[in-house]
C-alpha cells in the first residue's frame, strides 16, 4: 500500500488495535460507531513520529509554527483561504477548544443555539459550560437524490431565537451525521443575522477536509468580511487523517477584537495539548494530500456501496449519500425494530452503531454507520442488519 492507494486491512488485524473502536465491544461484535478509520495513516505522519520517538523528543509542546504554515498552506491550497496565523491557538481536541472558546464568550446561564440532529458531544460541551440549550431541528424534507440532502435548516426560526437572545450559534460545518455541506447563502444569513443580533458562530469544521469534490465546502471565516466579524473556528486534522487519539487541534479567528478575547484562554490548554500531535497534524495539513485524496476516493466508493447494497437487500431503509465524511445516517422505522434499533442489532445481529436518539430526541429510529472502512466490513455490517429481521 502507497498514499496513492490507502486499502483498509482486514478485520482480524483490526481486531488487534487498542482504540475504543476495537476495545469497546466484544470481539464477536462488528463495531461501527466510533468515528475514525480503519486505514493506515499517511507516510508523512508516520515519518515525523517516528523520528520523534527515535530521538527521544517528547518533551512539553513548545511553539509550533510549522503547524499554522502547515493549515495556512492547506486552507489555501484547497478553499483559497488565506488565514492570519497570528490568530491560530492550539487546543488538545476539537471539544476543548469549543468549551474553551465559550468559557471566554459566556457566562453559565447564557443560551446557545444548536440544530439536531448533530454530534452527540455537542450537548456533553454545553452542559460542561452550564449553558441554556435552544434546538432548532433541522427538518427532514424526505426528498433527496445525489446531490440535494433531505435536510433543511429553517433559517426563519433560528432569526427568532436570534431576536429572543442568544450568545452563541454552535454550527456543525460540515454537519455530523448529516453528511451536509452548508450553501454559500445558507452561511451568509447565518453571518448576516448572527451581526445583527450580537450572536458569536462557533463553526466545528472538524470534517471539512473530507467533503467530497461534487460540493463546495466554505469555511465560515473564509465566506465574508461580516462572518469573520462573528466567527470563531475550531477544527483539527484528526478526523481528516485519522489521528484523533495524538489531541491536536486548531482554534482560529480572523477578527482582531476575537483574537483579543480569545487570548483570555488560559495558557495551560495550549501545553495540555500533544506534541506529536501538533507535529502530525502539521505533517497533514503539509504533505497528507495525497494520501486524503486516496482516501476520499475509497470513502466516495463505500457510500455508494451502501446505496447499492441497500437497494438489494433492505430497500425500506432511508438513507441519503453524505456530502462529506464517512458517516450513513440509516432511517431504519420500517424495519420495526422497536424503540432502540441500535440497541437490537447490537443484541441480535453483532453489530454495533451509534443511536440515533443521542444527536436528537426525535431520531430514535435512526441509527449512524462508520463506512471508513473495506467493502467487505461494510457488506458484512449490512448482512448482519438482514439477519435481525
Amino acid at each position: 500500500m502507497s498514499d496513492n492507494n490507502v486499502v483498509a486491512p482486514a478485520l482480524s488485524e483490526l481486531l488487534t488495535h487498542h482504540s475504543e473502536k476495537w476495545r469497546g465491544f466484544p470481539a464477536d461484535v462488528l463495531p461501527l460507531p466510533v468515528m475514525e478509520m480503519d486505514f493506515p495513516i499517511a507516510a508523512p505522519i508516520r515519518d515525523v513520529l517516528i523520528e520523534m520517538v527515535t530521538h527521544s523528543d517528547l518533551g512539553y509542546i513548545s511553539t509550533v509554527p510549522e503547524l499554522a504554515d502547515g493549515f495556512a498552506a492547506f486552507c489555501k491550497a484547497r478553499w483559497d483561504w488565506s488565514i492570519d496565523k497570528t490568530q491560530l491557538h492550539i487546543a488538545a481536541d476539537v471539544g476543548v477548544g469549543v468549551v474553551e472558546v465559550l468559557r471566554v464568550f459566556t457566562q453559565p446561564g447564557d443560551r446557545i443555539l444548536i440544530n439536531s440532529p448533530v454530534y452527540h458531544n455537542f450537548y456533553n460541551w454545553i452542559n460542561e459550560t452550564q449553558l441554556e440549550k435552544v434546538d432548532v431541528p433541522f427538518v427532514n424534507t424526505g426528498s433527496d437524490s445525489d446531490e440535494n440532502n433531505p435536510w433543511t435548516i429553517d433559517l426563519d426560526e433560528v432569526e427568532k431565537v436570534y431576536a429572543s437572545g442568544i450568545k452563541v450559534h454552535l454550527l456543525c460545518s460540515p454537519h455530523n451525521p448529516l453528511g451536509r455541506v452548508y450553501s454559500r447563502a445558507e452561511l451568509t444569513r447565518i453571518a448576516e443575522m448572527a451581526k445583527k443580533y450580537g450572536v458569536l458562530v462557533v463553526s466545528d469544521e472538524i470534517h471539512s477536509p473530507l467533503t467530497y469534490k461534487q460540493y463546495e465546502f466554505i469555511p465560515f471565516l473564509n465566506l465574508n468580511e461580516t462572518a469573520r466579524q462573528v466567527g470563531v473556528t475550531v477544527t483539527s486534522a484528526s478526523k481528516g487523517w485519522n489521528i484523533a487519539g495524538l489531541k491536536s487541534a486548531i482554534i482560529i479567528s480572523q477578527d482582531e477584537a476575537i483574537n483579543e478575547k480569545l487570548k483570555a484562554i488560559p495558557p495551560a490548554i495550549h501545553f495540555r495539548s500533544s506534541i506529536l500531535g501538533a507535529f502530525a497534524s502539521a505533517a497533514a495539513f503539509k504533505d497528507g494530500g495525497i494520501w486524503l485524496d486516496s482516501v476520499i476516493k475509497h470513502l466516495d466508493q463505500n457510500r455508494y456501496l451502501i446505496k447499492d447494497l441497500l437497494a438489494a437487500k433492505l430497500p425500506s431503509v432511508k438513507y441519503h449519500l453524505p456530502h462529506s465524511s464517512y458517516v450513513a445516517w440509516l432511517d431504519l422505522t420500517e424495519l420495526k425494530l422497536g424503540e432502540n434499533p441500535a440497541q437490537k442489532l447490537l443484541e441480535s445481529g453483532k453489530v454495533a452503531f451509534n443511536p440515533g436518539h443521542t444527536y436528537g430526541a426525535q431520531c430514535h429510529q435512526f441509527v449512524r454507520l462508520n463506512f471508513a472502512t473495506s467493502p467487505e466490513i461494510i457488506t458484512e455490517a449490512i448482512d448482519r442488519i438482514v439477519k435481525c429481521l
